[in-house]
């Protein structure tokens, strides 16, 4: 099962700050993220079993801000993936809750408080390791696994589906950048990790996507030949030094989760078209917690704007077939007594290509 790849890592508390009430998590209750400095915490196991216990309800997204997890790699191993945390949070938040303590509205960053500023990153839902990318990193090491004699035609498939060696590939709003990592280990030939310019997983050297690259592939021995580099991107921007050093780079785009803001879906093709390479193609993974007609809105968009989807089905995230392989089902836009509660174990995976 796809999520039981993923458990708390070892307390870090230099890095890890406290979890505060300025980022809730998105459209479902707020989680704790109070926890003991033990490793393997009662509470962190039994959270991890959860999606055994109730399938159905399989959760979209994982862990806490500036929480260090360890993802289960059946090719690469253990790798530690830390989630996104926030600008101004303070490691002693709690304790100055606690005492009725204010933030200090006045400080400023660059002309905008603390406040505006968590705000602008909260609303880009980083601070969570999504499925959807967990969804890209599984197809990725399958694809990169060794081939056999009697090999599956769903290992064939994916082969087809998600091989990226030798292939350039970029990350569209990589928050934990999961699949970047994972991408860069199969040995891409190049890997751009992208997301929002005021992403909290751009925090210099201590951020996010810095500590996953460095832990992950820089660091690891031998390490892996791909280049990897990491840019802010907004969405429908083209008109700077990375858009126009790019254009047309990259063979494989990557877009897991990042269909929420139908606002945005016009300015999220147009960077799809600007970025990707003659034959490329667009993985787009979605789960359906904010709805189906969102996302079946941002096929829409694409199809107005030059794409054509190769192939797309429904994946099963909780359950695999006797032989091992994914359980689908046909995509539709709309399905007869759907609800929040059953289609949580659900997501859409589809391939983009330009039209011919």
């Amino acid at each position: 099962m796809l999520h039981s790849r993923l458990r708390p890592a070892p307390r870090r508390n230099a890095m890890r700050p406290v979890t505060t009430s300025a980022v809730p998590a998105p459209d479902f209750q707020d989680e704790d993220a109070e926890g003991s400095d033990v490793e393997e915490s009662a509470e962190d196991l039994f959270g991890a079993f959860l999606p055994h216990l109730f399938p159905d309800d399989a959760p979209s997204f994982h862990g806490d801000p500036g929480q260090v997890l360890l993802y289960s790699s059946p090719r690469y191993g253990e790798l530690e993936i830390m989630v996104p945390s926030y600008p101004g949070q303070s490691e002693k938040r709690s304790e100055e809750i606690a005492a009725g303590l204010k933030r200090k509205e006045e400080e400023q960053n660059n002309g905008k408080s603390v406040r505006n500023l968590t705000e602008e990153g909260r609303q880009l839902f980083a601070h969570f390791l999504w499925s959807a990318g967990m969804v890209v990193a599984d197809g990725v090491e399958t694809a990169d696994s060794p081939a056999t004699a009697d090999e599956s035609a769903a290992q064939r498939e994916a082969r087809e589906i998600w091989l990226v060696k030798g292939e350039t590939v970029m990350e569209l709003g990589a928050g934990a950048a999961l699949p970047s990592i994972v991408c860069g280990l199969a040995n891409a030939s190049l890997v751009a990790v992208t997301d929002h310019p005021a992403s909290p997983a751009f925090a210099g050297a201590t951020g996010a996507i810095a500590f996953n690259v460095n832990q992950n592939i820089l660091a690891r021995d031998p390490r892996p030949e791909t280049t990897v580099i990491t840019r802010p991107h907004e969405w429908g921007k083209l008109d700077d030094a990375f858009a126009d050093s790019y254009r047309g780079k990259f063979t494989r785009i990557i877009a897991a989760d990042c269909y929420w803001m139908r606002a945005q879906h016009e300015n999220l093709v147009r960077t799809m078209a600007w970025f990707l390479a003659p034959g490329g193609k667009v993985w787009c993974v979605a789960g359906f917690h904010t709805g189906r007609a969102i996302v079946a809105s941002f096929f829409e968009t694409a199809s107005g704007n030059g794409f054509e989807i190769e192939r797309i089905f429904e994946k099963d995230l909780v359950s695999r077939n006797e032989d091992g392989g994914e359980i689908r089902r046909e995509w539709v836009p709309e399905r007869e007594g759907e609800s929040p509660e059953n289609r949580s174990r659900w997501c859409v995976v589809a391939v983009l290509q330009r039209k011919a």
